[in-house]
């Protein structure tokens, strides 16, 4: 029954859903130069103004199609580092060196930008549907007793979607990161599968169970733990993974927090690049050690670590299936395909529209 829903995987060509938020760039990459990125397979430059805000712009030039990214922030423009046509924040040219008259074809596209959470977003569709109310609420996220965490945006070798498959199946958690995240109490534990009007949810409660590595050393009880992983993954390519992790037997299935539950909640976004690639960019939102700087540098390496387990997995997987270009499917791919399946439907809609 389960093949009978699989989706088709991606193979020579790749589709995007573009009216939709995506991450660009950490908000610190952004300072006194142009930073190239490439987003949905268009070639895109960013730079910060003289009021410090983030612009996008096309990076290729409409003259001989140098690449913006290698000329420089002038005010608040951007000058080829070919011939110096200047463009400003709408993309528009607003001046050729020696020459009064500027070509009407003298521009070029400029893209809807937003800077939160740290991060800088980009809107590759219409423009005028570009809405930064829209973008995902990250609760906690400057509360006191809470902390934040962060690394630094990953290379992925891999179709965007094999990601967030990854990032919507807990049952790997038991095989990829055995020796930090998973254990063998996560092994065989039944999931329960949600779909919503925009995302797909995961979810496992793991009874009464040894702790992995990874909490073991950080929770502020000893003995057994129930263990809630939820997966979530909205549309396009945002996952959220929250980690509720409390004394065995306390209560915390039926909604009951002990004060020594220990709660991490890791935001995910993921970008793609092209058919083959994705950039990865993630931080943590945690209820403990909040005013601890060495537990967040210990964190986020303990992420990286496990992070760099699945680029591994996911590199193989995606020339395995670029290669075989078959599969089969098993239980465990019952929500990533649910999430294929809307996230095509999406794709279909907008472009119809």
């Amino acid at each position: 029954m389960l093949a009978a829903i699989a989706p088709s995987y991606p193979r020579r060509s790749c589709l995007y859903l573009k009216n939709a938020w995506y991450v660009a760039a950490w908000d610190h990459e952004l300072a006194d130069r142009p930073v190239p990125r490439r987003v949905l397979d268009e070639a895109v430059v960013l730079y910060r103004n003289q009021a410090g805000e983030p612009v996008a712009l096309e990076d290729s030039c409409p003259h001989r199609r140098l690449p913006l990214s290698l000329g420089c922030v002038a005010g608040d423009g951007l000058r080829c580092g070919y011939h110096g046509m200047l463009f400003g924040a709408d993309g528009a040219c607003i001046e050729i060196p020696g020459q009064e008259i500027i070509p009407p074809g003298a521009r070029v596209r400029a893209y809807p930008v937003a800077e939160r959470w740290n991060l800088i977003w980009i809107w590759m569709g219409d423009a005028a549907l570009a809405d930064p109310a829209t973008i995902i609420d990250i609760p906690h996220f400057a509360e006191p007793g809470w902390a934040v965490n962060r690394g630094p945006a990953m290379d992925v070798a891999c179709h965007y979607q094999y990601m967030t498959d990854n990032l919507l199946d807990p049952s790997h958690v038991s095989y990829v990161h055995a020796s930090s995240l998973g254990s063998a109490a996560t092994v065989g534990v039944p999931v329960h599968t949600e779909v919503g009007e925009d995302r797909v949810i995961v979810s496992r409660w793991i009874l009464d169970h040894d702790l992995a590595p990874f909490f073991a050393k950080r929770v502020p009880f000893r003995g057994r733990a129930d263990r809630l992983q939820h997966y979530e993954v909205r549309m396009p390519a945002h996952a959220v993974i929250k980690d509720v992790v409390a004394p065995a037997g306390s209560g915390a299935p039926e909604g009951r927090l002990h004060p020594d539950t220990f709660l991490i909640d890791s935001y995910n976004f993921v970008t793609p690049v092209d058919a083959d690639n994705c950039r990865y960019y993630w931080f943590q939102v945690r209820n403990y050690a909040a005013d601890d700087p060495g537990e967040s540098a210990a964190l986020t390496a303990d992420f990286i670590g496990a992070f760099e387990e699945d680029l591994v997995v996911l590199a193989a997987v995606h020339a395995g299936m670029k290669a075989a270009g078959r599969h089969i499917d098993l239980a465990t791919d019952l929500g990533s395909n649910h999430a294929r399946r809307m996230l095509k439907r999406m794709i279909a809609a907008e472009t119809a529209g």
